[in-house]
């Protein structure tokens, strides 16, 4: 029998797993077209979008008498470049404004701060040592300022040493989001610098239930305009967001107006990173590995790929090392307390006002369980996988072979190496 071998990112390393050559159905990956002009290095490449941003003065024009300026950065569980996008943001503001006090604000949303070893291996030692870096934190009583209402019926409420800021920077980078469409631009404020009440909101059952909260789509969809509007109200007056191949190194930024500049990177990321769906029986995917497959509660994002592909009850094997655990204290007790069908009907009738932080990815798991197996390969122990629904395996050979089990030996299978990367066109589109 002739195998096809394909190697899967997996934490830090790999996962290598053999298919059938009649069996596969096809491998999903970013279309292989170059994206990088002429050949230019990263660092070419943030400064000609800082040179020429889109809609907006240049960085160092808008730091012309400012103060007190803030840059809003991403947290660990991202992969920004932040050692060759944060020196040149530095440099452009201080060009205009060299006697300004700037913080570094990490854009952490609902997650646990940056620790110090992780603040060096993002930024470096330079800039660790130098500069003012800050840690969002939404749970900080009185630690964030009212702006106002969102669509949604959410206050706006944002970090105050953002609000407090007179020139408000973000740095980021844009790829496929499983609710938001994509990330990058507004999200930098909401979820990343808001208050844990204003995130919950936002991030309720009733937004995520939406068709149009899904991946690779922006207009109408009720969680981006709630972040759009976010931003608006904290006066987001210049972003640089990048795009980054498998590498995870930049081929494209985009610098300027908050919503045109990131607009432009979300589009030409589409153009660049859609793909057609592949149905099959069986399903791979990873969460990228690290950073995003460092916990279970990241992994939605990876799995919203196989979710276009899968036929009718089929199988999906979502391959992540979770080597940090579940995630957040919320999603992993909520994830354990009861059956997919259960916790599926407990949030879809918990009110926005009442939401409980980081079930929107208990959603989305458990939606997807009443409808697939899900088979997890990951460094979990076997009683925990067990205990949230899945099935679990050691290895993604091991998983192929229980799902072939499910399934009868001439299933079709189709993989998706990177499931975060890729935008899966959907075969019904909205």
């Amino acid at each position: 029998m002739l195998m096809q071998t394909v190697v899967l990112p997996y934490g830090k390393g790999t996962e290598v797993l053999h298919i059938p050559k009649e069996n596969l159905a096809g491998i999903i990956t970013i279309p292989s077209k170059k994206t990088i002009d002429g050949g230019k290095t990263q660092e070419e490449i943030v400064k000609e979008a800082l040179d020429n941003p889109i809609s907006s003065k240049r960085l160092s024009e808008l730091s012309v008498n400012k103060k007190n300026i803030v840059v809003i950065t991403s947290d660990h569980t991202r992969a920004v470049p932040s050692a060759i996008t944060m020196p040149l943001l530095l440099k452009e503001i201080r060009k205009g404004s060299p006697d300004a006090r700037i913080t570094i604000l990490i854009a952490t949303g609902l997650h646990r701060g940056m620790t110090e070893e992780e603040k060096l291996a993002r930024f470096g030692k330079e800039i660790v040592s130098r500069e003012t870096i800050v840690n969002h934190d939404a749970f900080k009583k009185d630690g964030c300022a009212y702006l106002g209402q969102l669509p949604s019926g959410s206050k706006c409420e944002i970090d105050r040493i953002a609000v407090d800021a007179d020139l408000l920077v973000a740095e980021g980078f844009i790829e496929p989001h499983f609710f938001a469409g994509f990330s990058g631009g507004r999200k930098s404020i909401l979820p990343g610098i808001a208050s844990a009440t204003c995130v919950n909101i936002n991030h309720s059952s009733v937004q995520m239930a939406d068709p149009r909260s899904t991946t690779g789509v922006l207009d109408g969809n009720p969680i981006h305009e709630d972040m759009a509007c976010a931003a608006r109200m904290a006066h987001l007056a210049f972003i640089l967001n990048v795009l980054l191949d498998e590498k995870k190194e930049i081929v494209q930024a985009y610098a300027g107006d908050e919503e045109k500049a990131h607009r432009e990177g979300c589009m030409r990321l589409l153009a660049n990173n859609g793909v057609p769906s592949i149905p099959a029986d069986i399903v791979v995917t990873t969460n990228g590995g690290f950073p995003l497959d460092q916990n279970l509660y990241q992994c939605p994002k990876g799995l919203a790929s196989a979710v276009e592909c899968v036929n009718e009850q089929g199988v999906i094997i979502l391959v992540a090392s979770c080597n940090e655990g579940l995630g957040g204290e919320h999603f992993a007790t909520l994830m354990q307390s009861g059956s997919p069908k259960e916790l599926q009907a407990r949030i879809l009738a918990t009110p926005p006002e009442k939401t409980i932080p980081e079930q929107w990815c208990v959603q989305r798991f458990t939606g997807t369980l009443m409808n697939h197996p899900i088979i997890l390969v990951s460094s979990l122990a076997k009683e925990t996988v067990e205990k949230m629904g899945f099935v679990y395996a050691k290895t993604a050979d091991e998983a192929l072979l229980e799902a072939f089990r499910m399934k009868g030996k001439d299933a079709s299978v189709t993989v998706i190496p990177d499931g975060v990367s890729v935008i899966v066109k959907r075969r019904k589109r909205i």
